[in-house]
């Protein structure tokens, strides 16, 4: 997510072969009409702040499966802007007052809730109550109580639910789950992922208030940093201690600054991360028995790199975003595996509420329990 305003959201308090081939295609033919984009989804984004003008929208002119369809906005001004620049029929451009009328817009498959994360839960149970099928940026909610309430919403309108963890569908990721998945370099002994960068000049934007936000740089980056030792592990956690360091208590005044974690594994496997407002990091590394892999940059929307003990990994680059949208309408269309489902996010919250409890109590060490395979993606 980039940086948003509070004026964005200025109304955020207001709520076989040939016949048989051809059977299996024909429901998806008439499930998109006469459409010319009958072979793609329409996707509304809520929120036009920086991540859908400069990262989402562009996607969107790429993508395969989906396109963008309509808009939903707090500020009146872009409205115009945006049917302009990406040829938005008026009827396809909401407000947050009258966004459920979105339930009667059959070009609109999709809604991508793309706000502060203290409307993440409000959007997304409306949008599944609006027959939409959901994608909700990280984190997924404010706290695990939200994240159950979206899951049970999608499921209990029979609607899709993908979580904006777009690194699932990135090349350099996916290696990583290989090697992690074929044991190349062995078993894993220990693990570490930074994600960070230095907020210098905006104390007025949204991420530094707790209202809007839930909390700090675990909120924001260090979900990266989560999701790293566990998709880099192939295992869930099963306990956590944490420590908290403020250096800037005049600019952080309401919510994390810096923060590390320290994870321990089934396996035996030892992990750590940092997140951070006010420190640059981006790299995710693994120790193991034959060898090492690492991704550095690990995170970013600009292009990934990576290396291992047995040299350089080169893949082609495409936009992160566009991959991420077009296999969530792939899930939708052909049933593809969720590469983020809900539960994930859930996972993501449950060890977020566990490293601030870790955190309150001096650094104890919080256990967690998890199912089998519990949050992984297909």
């Amino acid at each position: 997510m980039g940086k948003f305003s509070r004026r964005n959201f200025n109304a955020t308090l207001a709520k076989g072969t040939g016949a048989a081939a051809l059977m299996s295609i024909s429901p998806l033919v008439c499930a998109m009409g006469t459409n010319k984009k009958k072979k793609k989804l329409g996707i509304a984004l809520v929120g036009l702040g920086s991540y859908s003008t400069y990262q989402l929208a562009p996607a969107l002119l790429e993508t395969e499966y989906c396109y963008l369809a309509g808009i939903v906005t707090g500020t009146p001004a872009k409205e115009q802007i945006w049917a302009n620049k990406y040829d938005i029929p008026k009827e396809n451009i909401y407000n947050y007052q009258n966004f459920d009328n979105i339930t009667n817009n059959v070009s609109i498959d999709i809604v991508y809730v793309v706000l502060p994360n203290s409307m993440h839960a409000d959007f997304s149970i409306r949008a599944a109550n609006a027959g939409k099928h959901v994608i909700c940026e990280k984190p997924m909610a404010m706290n695990v109580k939200e994240c159950d309430a979206i899951i049970k919403a999608c499921k209990d309108n029979g609607v899709k639910l993908g979580i904006g963890y777009r690194l699932h569908s990135e090349p350099y990721t996916q290696e990583v789950k290989r090697f992690v998945r074929e044991k190349t370099f062995g078993s894993i002994n220990y693990i570490s992922a930074d994600a960070g960068y230095r907020s210098m000049s905006n104390p007025e934007q949204w991420r530094l208030d707790k209202k809007l936000s839930g909390g700090g740089a675990l909120m924001n980056m260090g979900v990266y940093a989560i999701q790293s030792v566990i998709y880099g592990t192939g295992e869930n956690p099963t306990s956590v201690s944490a420590q908290e360091y403020s250096t800037r208590p005049d600019y952080f005044k309401e919510t994390d600054e810096t923060i590390t974690a320290q994870f321990e594994f089934e396996s035996g496997v030892v992990g750590s991360i940092m997140t951070s407002h006010n420190v640059s990091g981006n790299r995710l590394f693994a120790s193991c028995e034959r060898g090492w892999f690492e991704l550095d940059p690990a995170s970013t929307y600009i292009p990934l790199a990576g290396r291992t003990s047995n040299g350089k990994l080169d893949f082609p680059q495409e936009s992160q975003q566009k991959l991420q949208v077009d296999d969530f309408a792939k899930h939708i269309l052909f049933n593809q595996p969720n590469k983020a489902p809900g539960e994930m996010g859930k996972r993501d919250m449950i060890i977020v509420e566990a490293i601030y409890e870790s955190i309150a109590q001096g650094g104890k060490k919080i256990p967690l329990d998890f199912p089998e395979n519990y949050g992984f993606g297909g």
